[in-house]
């Protein structure tokens, strides 16, 4: 429970005012907290202190515990007060302020995170910092970093410049040497070796702990599956996905996904749910399922998109951001169950069910409790217990029914309720690849349901803002908004051929190129030209948890170059893709979105127009084969648009055109036919 609900007797501080769920629960800290804005930092030029940058996010289980441990004391608060300026910022809605003092923490030598407090010069350059801090520590820490400024005022201030420096400097020159494979075949195949070093051939992602999921490696090694037909690349993806699901970091009775798991067993989560995570999972399995059909895989995606609709869902349908892994102070106990609980609950149930999902009588986990997982495969089991799948399946139903209402009288984890328009994308983009391969209507509802909110409420024009939380916040989107957004304009043109969204990714991709892109290093800065000015105007490089924004773009300056026709869109996404070809193929866990949008420029994409009174109709017929390197213009009707243009039917008949380059292959009428032209060419 965050400060704000528990210390109405304090006065409240500035952040009172503020939108973000995470600075509002800071609002009754006896800290005197700023928003990172004007105010604060002609305060801290003014007065000559030292800022105090805390950056955290809502659902951080560790910056609540500095917050209870130290935020919420008299006399820690007054420390900060008496020798700092202090601002809190939320991440998620200033990624730019997190990405400059995140690379200066680490720049230092400090392993990154959150809560993340850096100390800064009063002209915002950063001379110290770390993560969290148990109270004493940081106690002391307050009082040596007011000495060491006071008494060495001119060491700190060079000593900050210096860094500053090193963070303004452009990091991709010291890549782009990096040799490569001049071969495609050869490049893919340096790829995957380099990935299968660090496969966990057991539990499925890589071997460490902790795991993060990391959808952007699995997606490109399917599609160097697809281009090469390597085996190993697609079971890797496989066991990954099955074990995810068999682990608890898969919520098994309320689907959804945690953000990483503590083990290398995908056992026990940091039970935090994230929009970009489930997001981007969606999309993973939906393309996994075009391979494999596996049943789990469909029913891990119908789960998630419930607990989507259930309790991330606004009621003008754009989504929240995230679920905090606490409820009460604990992390996890919304999630957990005690055996004793689930017997009198499940009754002549539980013993099955308890033996199904890893349940015993001591707990699996901490205090007793116990975290669902699947330690058995679902086939070893119903054998064992003489079970027809019919029938155990309405047995976990009524047991999942049981315990979610059961659950849900239970005291939820905090929810961030902001809405970041950089995530819904990310959204639409995984419903909508959802709804290719399972085309249920109600899917694409939801995608264009959120996307007209973000239309009506979160642009002006073609300019993009960062969030909503009741209000529509100030700050401008960054390239993560930009990127994401054109890619789900794309996806929607791909879902329903509407060429309003079309029409809308060519003229928000325009405004980006003119307000983000650098012409130096044929890169996007992460920030506008019109946006606040930071310490340094950074470019997002490498792919974390969320691909990076460049790659991102990238992709979107290719695909929407050959569905708009414009070639120098596609050129650009060469060039980008080009500079860090070396590097993608030297660090591939760090550049797996890159490795797709230079598989993309490399190898091409193919242009498949339908044209006829069945366009639409055979167009998702398509759906029921994995086509990653195809992209897709239909039309009833004739079109002007460049893939369609002064084509016609066949001999009365919905005509399909392949075409790589403009360059066409002979029309067929048959999707088995045009299948067989898609074939890849590797």
């Amino acid at each position: 429970m965050s400060a704000a609900e528990t210390g109405h007797h304090r006065k409240p501080n500035r952040l009172l005012q503020a939108s973000s769920p995470y600075l509002l629960q800071h609002a009754y800290n006896p800290v005197d907290w700023y928003e990172w804005n004007e105010e604060a930092l002609n305060r801290a030029l003014q007065e000559q202190k030292p800022i105090l940058v805390s950056i955290g996010y809502s659902s951080c289980h560790w910056c609540h515990v500095m917050e209870r441990e130290s935020f919420e004391r008299d006399d820690i608060a007054a420390l900060m007060n008496e020798h700092f300026i202090c601002i809190k910022v939320d991440r998620e809605e200033r990624p730019d302020i997190d990405q400059v003092y995140m690379d200066a923490v680490q720049n230092m030598g400090m392993a990154g995170g959150w809560p993340l407090n850096v100390f800064l010069t009063p002209d915002q350059k950063p001379f110290y910092g770390g993560t969290y801090f148990r109270p004493e520590v940081w106690r002391n820490l307050l009082q040596q970093i007011n000495k060491a400024y006071q008494d060495k005022k001119y060491e700190v201030h060079q000593s900050a410049e210096e860094l500053t420096q090193h963070l303004a400097s452009n990091e991709l020159g010291r890549f782009q040497a990096l040799q490569r494979a001049r071969d495609f075949r050869e490049a893919l195949e340096l790829i995957l070796n380099k990935l299968s070093e660090k496969f966990d051939y057991h539990w499925g992602g890589m071997s460490k702990a902790p795991k993060f999921i990391m959808p952007s490696i699995w997606m490109m090694l399917l599609r160097i599956h697809h281009l090469t037909g390597n085996t190993t690349a697609l079971n890797q993806v496989n066991l990954t996905l099955t074990r995810i699901l068999q682990g608890g970091i898969y919520d098994q009775l309320g689907g959804g996904f945690a953000r990483y798991s503590v083990d290398s067993e995908w056992f026990a989560p940091h039970f935090e749910k994230m929009l970009y995570d489930n997001a981007q999972l969606l999309s993973l399995y939906a393309e996994a399922y075009s391979i494999t059909h596996d049943p789990d895989y469909k029913r891990a995606i119908n789960e998630t998109i419930g607990w989507l609709e259930r309790d991330m869902t606004s009621p003008e349908g754009v989504f929240y951001s995230a679920l905090d892994a606490d409820s009460e102070d604990i992390e996890g106990k919304y999630y957990c169950w005690k055996h004793d609980e689930l017997q009198a609950l499940l009754a002549d149930k539980a013993s099955v069910f308890c033996e199904y999902f890893g349940v015993t009588v001591k707990g699996n986990w901490e205090h007793g409790m116990n975290i669902l997982k699947r330690p058995h495969s679902d086939h070893e089991f119903l054998a064992r217990h003489t079970l027809a799948p019919e029938q155990w399946q309405q047995l976990i139903n009524e047991c999942n029914c049981i315990l979610l209402a059961e659950r849900s009288k239970r005291i939820p984890p905090g929810l961030d309720n902001k809405i970041l328009t950089g995530w819904n994308a990310m959204m639409i983009t995984g419903l909508l690849d959802v709804h290719r391969v399972l085309p249920h209507e109600h899917y694409l509802e939801l995608a264009c349901r959120c996307m007209h909110f973000i239309e009506n409420e979160l642009m002006e024009g073609n300019k993009v803002y960062r969030s909503f939380t009741g209000r529509r916040s100030p700050v401008e989107g960054f390239l993560e908004d930009y990127a994401w957004l054109i890619r789900a304009f794309m996806k929607l043109y791909q879902a329903d051929f509407n060429e309003h969204w079309l029409h809308r990714a060519a003229e928000v991709m325009n405004y980006t190129i003119s307000h983000f892109y650098d012409e130096e290093d044929n890169m996007f800065f992460f920030t506008s030209r019109t946006a606040d000015k930071l310490i340094a105007r950074k470019k997002e490089l490498f792919d974390n948890v969320i691909p990076s924004s460049n790659s991102v773009m990238a992709m979107n300056l290719y695909q929407l170059g050959i569905l708009t026709d414009k070639p120098a869109w596609r050129e650009l996404a060469r060039k980008m893709t080009e500079k860090v070809a070396g590097l993608i193929q030297h660090e591939p866990n760090y550049m797996a979105n890159w490795g797709i949008a230079w598989m993309e420029t490399e190898h091409t994409m193919a242009e498949v127009g339908i044209i006829g009174p069945e366009a639409h109709t055979v167009a998702k017929k398509f759906s029921e084969y994995f086509l990653p390197f195809a992209l897709f213009d239909a039309s009833e009707n004739a079109s002007e648009l460049p893939l369609l243009k002064g084509k016609s039917t066949i001999n009365g008949r919905t005509g399909i055109y392949v075409c790589r380059d403009y360059t066409c292959q002979q029309p067929v009428t048959e999707i088995n036919d045009a299948i067989r032209q898609l074939q890849p060419t590797t």
